[in-house]
């Protein structure tokens, strides 16, 4: 089976028509007018040689415009008629006899022929090309038609294609909102169960931090009672060591005041003392703040001596109070 054939083939195939065409009729002109224009020439008055051109022109002209026209007419699909194909033979028939006037003339048979090879072969082609160019227009024709029907017939396919794609996206839809309403339902019966999960943890929490709090609490009296008792104890504690320090700074006062009256109210000695005693002495009215006047009386050693055992013993006093 031979393959169709494509536009690219047709289109070639006209060009080369049309070529052809315009090749043989622009010969078969330029060969009418030098074989009519002498034959014109010897039939016109002198002095209008110059006319004999006019006539193979007028009919050429006629010629190039029945190609023309027919071609235009052929590719249009149209028919123009009677005066067309008269004008088409017509023309025809005087290149014809134009060109083989002047071999018919001078009685020359292979003239007549010779000269009719042109216009004979330009008659028939205008025919075989409008014949090429109809043929061509009416398998264009129903080449298209067909192709319109083809057209038509996968429109339709494509339309039912179309109606069966619509059916089944509105049964797949169909499901599909079928499986969203279950999903939905679903998913509201789940979102329930979490959200009576989510509020019986909420209540077994709330009871565990009341319970923890209640316990806090409880804890937190204890702590503050424990507390309360600590510091309580800790104040009697300071208290009883303060009563205890005061009673001791008192009866360290009263043990100092009477020392004191003591030995202000010693006799002054007679002779000095050994240096052990005169020591203990000094330290003695060191502690209970007897002016160095009075320590040199009890002990008789001289002011410097006293002055000097004051120093040391206040001296020894200040690192032991630091401390």
């Amino acid at each position: 089976m031979r393959a169709p054939t494509n536009l690219e083939q047709i289109r070639s195939a006209e060009k080369v028509l049309a070529v052809g065409t315009w090749t043989i009729t622009l010969g078969a002109v330029l060969y009418s007018m030098l074989t009519v224009t002498p034959l014109m020439s010897g039939h016109t008055p002198k002095g209008w040689q110059w006319t004999a051109p006019i006539l193979p022109l007028v009919v050429d002209a006629a010629v190039v415009i029945v190609v023309r026209m027919d071609s235009t007419l052929a590719y249009l699909d149209g028919d123009g008629g009677r005066w067309p194909v008269m004008l088409r033979w017509m023309t025809g028939a005087m290149t014809v006899l134009l060109n083989v006037g002047q071999s018919a003339l001078d009685h020359d048979a292979v003239g007549v022929a010779v000269h009719a090879v042109a216009p004979l072969l330009l008659i028939v082609t205008a025919e075989t090309s409008l014949a090429y160019r109809r043929a061509i227009a009416a398998a264009l024709a129903a080449r298209a038609a067909g192709e319109r029907d083809e057209r038509a017939e996968r429109e339709r396919l494509q339309e039912e294609r179309r109606q069966r794609e619509r059916e089944d996206r509105l049964a797949e839809y169909e499901r599909a909102e079928q499986r969203e309403r279950e999903r939905r339902e679903h998913d509201e019966r789940m979102a329930d169960k979490q959200r009576e999960h989510e509020e019986r943890m909420a209540r077994e929490k709330r009871e565990e931090l009341a319970r923890r709090e209640a316990a806090d609490r409880d804890e937190r009296q204890r702590r503050q009672d424990a507390e309360r008792a600590d510091r309580e104890r800790r104040e009697r504690e300071v208290s009883e060591r303060e009563r205890l320090e005061r009673e001791r700074e008192q009866t360290a006062e009263q043990a100092i005041e009477q020392l004191r009256q003591e030995l202000l109210a010693a006799p002054a000695v007679d002779e000095r003392l050994p240096e052990d005693q005169a020591r203990l002495t000094v330290q003695d009215c060191v502690v209970a703040r007897v002016p160095q006047r009075r320590a040199v009386e009890l002990t008789g050693w001289s002011a410097g001596w006293i002055a000097n055992r004051y120093q040391e013993l206040r001296a020894a006093e200040r690192p032991a109070i630091a401390a």
